[in-house]
């Protein structure tokens, strides 16, 4: 396994650094419930009848169903969602042959990071035995248990034949990460090396040092993509594998024979376009290198130390690409990358293998990916490090967020095109639009406004448009296929930044500077009409005009020559929102405030006002829980409305309690058509245990909508909630303007900016 695990340990054995990191390390596993997983229920199980439903008399049912149909399995049990991670301990990392037992905590922790970046539920097994037979008979009965097997940390060649035995004797995938995995990624990194270095991938001269599991699954996959037999040199401790050698052989080795010369790793190396290391650190020397041909492709992997490093590389070859498999250097070839996407993928599918096409298609995706510009918040996981296509990212780092919803398509879609999908996947897009969800459930309250805005496209003026935030967010608008984005600012200001973070040259982005602009002086007209009686001279707007964006692209919005805009990157939202009211009123009847989402354990709150009005009258109480229940149902959800107040019903009473009962009784004269009630505390709006001490309340269920009673509670409780951790944020969204403008927070990320101007156009679309 090509992953960081255990370098940081075996890199300094001796010194302070490695003391404090086992002592944190230990004192992790064991504090508080030891280990790292556990077992949670995903029903209800607080009184009798849940757990009659849940087991007997109840669980019968689905026993009698499934075994009618097996196939049930996967409706009325975890199976379909369940991978095994079984290991007997022979190959634990670096570190050998260290039994069973002691490779559970690598099993566990291979449970966590399926369930982390993939949403897909596992456990280890450890089978104590070192006998391949024994080791099969103990997996092979476990298939109706789990949808999948995951084999780990067992030594070559027994892992082959363990492997293949078991993919002929289960109906379900089994994959040796510790094979394919590495296989997998480093293909994605070579694709992408092969395309800098401007090489053809059927004839590049490719070097394999290493010829255990990992490396011969690199060059079966690699073969598989297209690089060709006799281009393939590989070498084990003895040295080149050529035809005609028999000490050390295997069948497995001899498949990989080839007529050479070579009998060197130095001597195969001579000329060589690629270099796959997967065996010791220090098996690569600067010399051997020197003699690579030029723009050489170096994936040292051995774990936890390099073959050689990328210092060494850079030193004798300032035109290498070079990959390992640490994290503290560019392009690490990490599993973590591969694993859980592929079997989420095949899990959906209910695919019965993951086979050659599924694993070119997981790395010609994850290749992909490493292309596309990288979000703001991926490059802020990596201590800002800017990550962009090239020598030094030729592959997608592990904490980027758009993997779940790039890989598993791709591996879905190869295994019902080839075949051993059993039940097909019809609609890809929603699909990927699920699985986005599952770790980002703000997606999820996005995705019906996403595509209604799809299918009717506006024009968005991003009025920031020389920062680099607004311009990523442009392209990843239009390339989105969202709408047509217009840049406000200097075209040769924005072209040079496109340029230096690696955009390409967007021909569906429009460029506007208001100083040049034919329409400014018709814009200037137009505000001066508006605000000559508001004491403003003639050459004051002129100033507006020509020098505030927020003001110009307004002014395009009211005039019709834009659809939408969004903007607050260098403005604090209250200057933002006086600049574009300045342009545009509110909508005529209705109240303009802010309201703000909150995704909280996949589930969405809207609360509101969050922005604008200090104390509403409980007039305007009602008005705002009229206009965001609204809100609330565009977005997908039915509201519930729970009136906040310290107060619940009368208890105690006070004037300010008093206002909130008041909007409540002026809800009551308009019969709206949603269910609401107050005034009530926020603990009893969201709690049901809570609530049920009111049996008089309407709300049967928690409240998905808070109306606040002031601007003071509203954005000290947004405030905590966004920086307490553990929540999405949508917004705050400007609410009752009679135009579609969105308003950004000024450490927004380019992500936000493209939720916030998605928004916009959804304003625009209606």
């Amino acid at each position: 396994m090509a992953s960081n695990f255990h370098s940081e340990v075996s890199r300094n054995a001796d010194s302070k650094g490695t003391d404090a990191l086992e002592r944190d390390t230990l004192l992790m596993h064991s504090s508080g419930r030891p280990g790292k997983i556990e077992v949670v229920p995903t029903k209800p199980l607080a009184t009798q009848r849940d757990l009659s439903l849940a087991y007997s008399p109840g669980v019968a049912f689905p026993c009698l169903h499934i075994a009618r149909d097996p196939s049930l399995a996967y409706d009325y049990t975890a199976k379909g969602n369940l991978v095994a991670v079984i290991s007997n301990g022979t190959a634990v990392l670096g570190l050998g042959d260290l039994g069973a037992l002691a490779s559970k905590p690598v099993m566990e922790g291979k449970a966590v990071l399926f369930k982390r970046f993939a949403d897909v539920d596992s456990i280890d097994l450890e089978v104590d035995t070192r006998d391949v037979e024994e080791f099969i008979a103990a997996v092979r009965y476990l298939g109706p248990s789990f949808g999948g097997i995951n084999l780990e940390d067992i030594k070559a060649p027994e892992c082959f034949i363990i492997e293949q035995r078991l993919r002929e004797l289960m109906p379900i995938p089994v994959f040796h990460d510790d094979q394919h995995g590495t296989a997998i990624i480093s293909a994605a990194g070579l694709i992408n090396a092969l395309d800098l270095t401007g090489r053809d991938i059927s004839t590049v001269k490719v070097v394999v040092n290493g010829a255990g599991a990992a490396g011969i699954a690199c060059i079966e996959l690699a073969k598989a993509m297209g690089v060709r037999h006799e281009n393939v040199t590989l070498c084990d401790t003895k040295g080149t594998i050529y035809q005609g050698r028999t000490e050390g052989m295997n069948q497995w080795k001899s498949a990989h024979a080839v007529p050479t010369k070579a009998r060197t790793l130095a001597e195969a190396l001579e000329g060589a376009d690629v270099f796959y290391g997967l065996s010791v650190k220090g098996a690569v020397t600067p010399e051997m290198v020197a003699s690579m041909a030029p723009r050489p492709i170096i994936f040292a992997m051995a774990n936890p130390d390099p073959e050689i490093t990328p210092e060494e590389v850079k030193s004798v070859r300032s035109d290498a690409i070079v990959a390992t498999g640490r994290s503290d250097y560019p392009n690490q070839i990490n599993n973590v990358l591969g694993f859980p996407y592929i079997f989420r993928g095949a899990l959906d599918v209910r695919a019965s293998t993951i086979n050659d096409s599924m694993k070119i298609a997981a790395a010609r995706a994850i290749a992909a990916l490493a292309r596309e510009d990288v979000p703001d918040e991926v490059d802020a996981a990596y201590s800002g490090r800017r990550l962009r296509y090239g020598p030094d990212y030729i592959i997608p780092v592990p904490f980027d967020p758009r993997l779940i919803a790039s890989i598993p398509p791709a591996v879905a879609k190869a295994a019902m095109d080839s075949g051993v999908a059993r039940k097909p996947i019809i609609d890809m897009g929603a699909y990927k639009r699920e699985l986005s969800a599952r770790l980002d459930p703000a997606s999820a309250g996005m995705q019906t406004i996403t595509e209604a805005v799809k299918a009717n496209p506006k024009r968005v003026v991003f009025a920031e448009g020389e920062e680099e935030k607004q311009i990523r967010a442009a392209v990843a608008f239009a390339n989105a296929g969202l709408g047509h984005p217009i840049l406000l600012g200097r075209e040769d200001r924005i072209r040079e930044t496109m340029k230096n973070i690696g955009l390409p040259a967007a021909e569906s982005l429009d460029i506007i500077n208001s100083r040049i602009s034919p329409r400014t002086k018709a814009y200037t007209d137009m505000l001066y009409a508006r605000l000559q009686r508001r004491g403003a001279l003639y050459r004051d707007v002129q100033r507006l005009v020509n020098q505030e964006r927020n003001i110009f692209g307004s002014l395009m919005v009211q005039s019709g020559d834009a659809d939408a805009m969004v903007t607050g990157l260098t403005r604090n939202y209250w200057q933002a929102f006086e600049e574009i009211k300045k342009v545009i009123d509110p909508t005529p009847g209705e109240l303009l405030f802010g309201m703000t989402v909150f995704v909280v354990k996949g589930k969405l709150v809207f609360m509101a006002d969050t922005t604008v009005m200090e104390t509403p009258t409980p007039q305007q109480l009602a008005d705002i829980a009229v206009q965001t229940a609204h809100k609330a149902r565009q977005m997908g959800h039915e509201p519930r409305v729970a009136m906040i107040s310290y107060s619940n019903f009368g208890n105690p009473s006070n004037e300010r309690a008093d206002r909130v009962r008041e909007a409540v009784g002026i809800l009551d004269s308009r019969k709206v058509d949603f269910v609401y009630d107050g005034e009530m505390a926020a603990d009893v709006a969201l709690d049901p245990d809570l609530l049920s001490h009111f049996p008089f309340c309407r709300l049967k269920e928690p409240a998905n909508v808070l109306v606040m009673p002031g601007l003071y509670s509203a954005t000290i409780a947004s405030k905590l909630l966004q920086k307490l951790g553990g929540v999405s944020v949508i917004g705050p969204i400007l609410v009752g303007l009679s135009k579609p403008v969105q308003i950004t927070s000024m450490d927004a990320t380019a992500n936000d900016i493209v939720n916030m101007a998605v928004l916009a156009s959804y304003d625009a679309v209606r």
